[in-house]
């Protein structure tokens, strides 16, 4: 493509050429390198307003034969649907040639975001959920939620599934939609404490801003991954229940400042050295998963730039193959 013109993908587009099966082996290989230490580290910004809050993810990937960077602009507002009919979460994604900085591609991040959030998870569950795992909680039964349990589903095969959301209808709604899709027995439930107790993995996909699950709610040998805090006012997990965990983050850095291991910092509970690791060096082999069956393990997932740049480069290189997308041109 010229250095000119540059490709549209539409939500549409994205749900057509980015499967969440490519979207894993992707964001997997992006955790390698982060820990390997071959790629430059993410940066990340946030700007918080009333009800709700924005914030820019950016990096560089190499991918094959091509270096990229992307950028990522995301707003996000809880109540938006409520209020005024809107998603949660909306922005774009820009997509660069890393090697001389020419625009490629700009693409809605909602699909984006939700793909390679639950890629996150499915690659975290790969390394350090037990591979005995039959019982899912999901926590939020919004399209994260959805997202999650169908990316999970293809790490390990849940034999029951609880979907819990404050809204009960919500939970209906999901699980009798998951059915039909998953051919797996799902149960919307009203006590996410008792679900928990029973399950072997549990993913946490809300705006909640205080602790939903403690540490008697979840069973020795359980996998947590809490997803939903990615600014410092949310939070999913009490601290308590961390500092009886393996705390394996996405970024340490990122965490400490705005996922539940941050709640936990503040409290003086875990301290950053208490922190067993960062996902990308259990996948790369550099730190070790799981050591035992009975260990509890959380994966605080904040989302890192170079989930979003590996997704994004897989989109693209796709789109282009099929001709996809609309080209715009950056020259009147």
């Amino acid at each position: 493509m010229s250095a000119e013109k540059l490709l549209f993908l539409s939500s549409k587009d994205v749900q057509k050429f980015l499967s969440l099966d490519e979207c894993i082996g992707a964001v997997e290989q992006a955790f390698r390198l982060h820990g390997q230490r071959k790629a430059i580290p993410p940066a990340v910004i946030g700007v918080h307003v009333p009800g709700g809050g924005f914030h820019i993810k950016a990096g560089v990937l190499q991918g094959g034969d091509r270096t990229y960077f992307a950028a990522k602009v995301n707003g996000n507002f809880p109540s938006n649907f409520a209020e005024y009919g809107l998603p949660t979460i909306q922005g774009v994604i820009v997509l660069c040639d890393g090697a001389n900085g020419t625009p490629l591609a700009i693409m809605d991040s909602r699909e984006v975001t939700a793909l390679r959030t639950a890629a996150a998870t499915a690659v975290a569950a790969k390394y350090l959920a037990r591979t005995d795992s039959r019982v899912v909680t999901i926590c939020g039964c919004g399209v994260q939620g959805y997202v999650q349990l169908k990316a999970l589903s293809l790490i390990h095969r849940p034999e029951k599934v609880f979907a819990y959301d404050r809204d009960e209808g919500k939970a209906s709604r999901f699980a009798s939609e998951l059915i039909s899709v998953l051919k797996i027995p799902i149960q919307s439930t009203g006590d996410l404490r008792s679900a928990v107790r029973e399950s072997d993995i549990c993913a946490t996909c809300t705006p909640s801003q205080h602790a939903l699950l403690f540490q008697h709610d979840v069973k020795p040998g359980a996998f947590i991954a809490a997803v939903g805090a990615d600014n410092p006012s949310k939070q999913e997990l009490d601290p308590q229940l961390l500092a009886k965990s393996k705390i394996v983050c996405d970024v340490i850095k990122q965490c400490a400042e705005m996922g539940d291991l941050h709640h936990a910092l503040k409290t003086g509970i875990v301290t950053r050295d208490g922190v067993h690791a960062e996902l990308g060096e259990v996948v790369a082999g550099i730190k070790t998963g799981r050591e035992s069956e009975q260990e509890i393990i959380v994966f605080d997932s904040t989302g890192m730039a170079l989930q979003d740049v590996a997704a994004a480069a897989c989109l693209y290189e796709k789109a282009e193959q099929h001709g996809a997308g609309v080209q715009l041109s950056l020259v009147a």
